[in-house]
């Protein structure tokens, strides 16, 4: 690389809002420290995080925010439909996985074109298809892992262990194999979508991408998960870098509110309701992006916070819909709980709420960015997981961590599925946990030391000379010293 300018790095995240999110900040933290960045995105992908982008280019920050078309119609997907959390029916998740493929060309005409010439490619663990390109190309290339470290290292200790292949029934209880601490689960809850048989060709490029990288970007920090990324280390037998937590990059009310897509809520209006509430009383209650709930699931978590008497509350409701029988509940259940309660209808600026000091407890579906949001304001959590890696979160939430209380869901429900009778979880249940996690006595308050306490750890990580800035510049040296950037004499490294 020419020592006169800076490191180009290239981000391509997955189409997920979810993967999106924490990429955009990643790419702003690299662009921080000093190198031009390249965002690798699609035209409804751009629109969706239309916030973040006019914030970046209103800080001036060096990032090029690259579209390229997605061809839904060759991939025989409706128009539109370029991000998981656009798909309205299960049997377009596989097609669309196989259909990110199609982003190759356009990709690598633009690698090829660009100038600067790219120094790494940095890609989300599920956009393999870029490890393909940047392989073609010579290029170095780091994969990014969305979830905690602690999920990626049971799923490999899982699958080496192949106990799973061992178990009949979906509920039986077993010991997640080759971890330092005992970890109980059933194989219902960790089983994963792209274990199925029909999902062999996405598994293993995926696999073979993994495997090609030079190192690991993980969003979690050192202090957080220290022997699982000691251990992951090992197993990776490469470099395994901790940058996160990813969502300290925004330290101001604007930039955490327009984190994402815009807020269904006035954030003043938001802010005045927060104020004029005592400090950790505020209970939130969120499912994430992906999530849903039946009405009557709607109804069992609205009168378990309706329960708990004297706890002031924000729930966000996507599914609410104008018209529909949701909606009308919600309208009856907001007129009698408008005294303590606040209902969002959409998406809520979430580490606005998180951050607020009235904010006292989170009740979450245990997605990794909500839940790495929730530690790093100091907030014990409710974990109610759903799917995905969400169950190993909650153990590591409540189990490891110990900052959280399990509100009790036993049975997983898949993507894009409605919630069954046998994994409905009750009013009383909800209240229950929501007294239990904001109540006083001894063990809520050593909860909250310990939230607390992990809330600085993280913070300290973000900051200059914090185990994760440091990280990230090891990073951006790796990227500009790889043996893999060698100059031919067209200037193209290759």
């Amino acid at each position: 690389m020419d020592a006169k300018r800076k490191p180009h790095l290239v981000l391509v995240p997955f189409m997920a809002q979810g993967h999106m999110i924490p990429a955009v900040d990643m790419a702003s933290l690299l662009a921080v420290a000093g190198t031009d960045v390249t965002f690798i995105t699609t035209p409804v992908n751009a629109a969706r995080i239309r916030p973040a982008i006019d914030r970046v280019e209103s800080a001036g920050l060096s990032i090029r925010f690259v579209e390229i078309n997605f061809p839904t119609a060759e991939a025989g997907l409706p128009a539109g439909l370029e991000n998981i959390d656009l798909i309205t029916s299960a049997d377009q998740f596989l097609p669309f996985m196989e259909s990110l493929s199609f982003l190759k060309k356009g990709l690598k005409l633009h690698l090829l074109e660009a100038n600067p010439a790219p120094d790494c490619i940095i890609f989300d663990s599920l956009s393999s298809w870029a490890a393909d390109v940047a392989q073609s190309l010579g290029l170095p290339h780091l994969i990014f892992y969305g979830p905690s470290c602690f999920f990626i290292l049971c799923s490999i200790l899982l699958k080496r262990s192949q106990v799973l292949d061992t178990i009949a029934d979906d509920s039986e209880t077993f010991v997640i194999p080759g971890l330092p601490q005992t970890i109980e689960v059933t194989k219902a809850q960790v089983e994963r979508w792209l274990d199925g048989p029909e999902w062999e060709k996405v598994r293993e490029e995926i696999y073979a991408a993994d495997a090609s990288a030079d190192g690991v970007l993980i969003n979690t920090f050192n202090e957080l998960e220290t022997w699982c990324l000691e251990i992951l280390a090992k197993e990776k037998g490469k470099k395994v870098w901790p940058i996160g937590p990813l969502c300290l990059y925004n330290k101001d009310v604007e930039s955490r509110a327009t984190r994402g897509k815009a807020s269904s809520i006035d954030t003043q209006l938001l802010l005045s309701w927060l104020d004029d509430k005592e400090t950790g009383s505020v209970f939130y209650v969120s499912f994430g992006s992906l999530s849903r709930n039946t009405l009557l699931q709607l109804v069992e978590i609205g009168l378990g916070l309706e329960a708990a008497k004297g706890v002031p509350f924000i729930w966000v409701v996507k599914e609410a819909e104008e018209g529909s029988e949701a909606a009308r509940w919600i309208d009856d259940f907001e007129e009698r709980t408008k005294e303590r309660g606040m209902v969002i209808r959409g998406w809520a600026p979430q580490a606005v709420i998180l951050w607020h000091p009235a904010v006292g407890g989170f009740m979450t579906h245990c997605g990794w960015n909500s839940t790495l949001e929730a530690v790093s304001a100091g907030v014990p959590m409710v974990t109610w997981p759903r799917f995905g890696d969400q169950f190993l979160n909650e153990r590591l939430v409540v189990d490891v961590l110990k900052v959280g209380v399990a509100v009790g869901a036993k049975v997983p429900t898949l993507f894009m599925k409605e919630i069954s009778a046998e994994a409905l979880v009750k009013g009383e249940d909800v209240k229950k946990a929501v007294e239990r996690l904001m109540g006083s006595g001894e063990e809520a308050e050593e909860r909250r030391a310990r939230a607390k306490e992990y809330g600085e750890k993280a913070r300290r990580a973000m900051e200059d000379g914090g185990s994760s800035v440091e990280n990230l510049k090891q990073i951006i040296h790796y990227a500009t010293v790889s043996p893999k950037n060698k100059v031919k004499s067209d200037g193209y490294i290759y």
